[in-house]
């Protein structure tokens, strides 16, 4: 690839996109930005300073202050960190700092693959591939319990389905960047599908578009 080449990967929570993500980016050697953990480190830093999540300037301040050379994946994906990213998330001012961000990331040779809730609608909208990965409600919470009790930890079933349709509703219901496939996106429902056969789903239709371009 001689030009900068963009996937922007978008869907609910658990549907499989993060690591569709990582998978696609080491495949096509391409950088690789969780979106999300722009937004969890806006809500991280208003908790360790103690401040409340509807304070719209500490979070602005924040955001401004958001190195994507420097995200913790480990200290970023705590259970809390999330609930408070899905709220300081909905402020207007801050999706705007942290999506001039994720821009300047994606524009950066040789290309990138973003994942998150907004990409190929409101980030990257002219990326050359878009594809919205989702899974039921129901399936998503199934694979978090898993995940929960693989690392020997404990959940109710019932109250992580209630909080990803809770976050569903945040995500899919604000006024800014709502969460929704992008008119020409890809969908690739994973409720029914593993993680490999995404994989080579997602893989046929890059392949594809690199192909037609290719030839022209």
């Amino acid at each position: 690839m001689t030009h900068v080449f963009t996937i922007a990967i978008d869907g609910p929570a658990g549907a499989g996109k993060g690591t569709l993500a990582r998978r696609l980016a080491d495949h096509y050697r391409l950088n690789l930005l969780d979106t999300g953990l722009t937004y969890r480190a806006v809500a991280y830093t208003l908790i360790q300073h103690a401040l409340p999540l509807d304070n719209v300037s500490a979070a602005e301040t924040a955001a401004r202050q958001v190195d994507l050379a420097k995200l913790d994946r480990a200290v970023l994906s705590a259970h809390a960190v999330g609930e408070a990213a899905s709220k300081v998330a909905v402020y207007p001012t801050v999706r705007r700092i942290l999506v001039e961000k994720q821009r300047d990331f994606a524009k950066t040779p040789p290309g990138a693959v973003l994942d998150g809730r907004d990409i190929g609608t409101v980030v990257c909208p002219d990326a050359d591939i878009k594809l919205y990965v989702t899974a039921s409600a129901e399936v998503r919470a199934q694979r978090r319990l898993a995940e929960i009790e693989s690392i020997g930890g404990t959940a109710d079933f019932i109250e992580i389905l209630a909080d990803i349709v809770r976050r569903d509703e945040r995500d899919m219901g604000r006024a800014d960047s709502p969460l929704k496939p992008a008119a020409d996106a890809h969908l690739l429902d994973t409720s029914e599908m593993a993680i490999e056969a995404a994989f080579l789903a997602a893989m046929a239709i890059i392949d594809d578009v690199l192909a037609k371009r290719d030839k022209a």
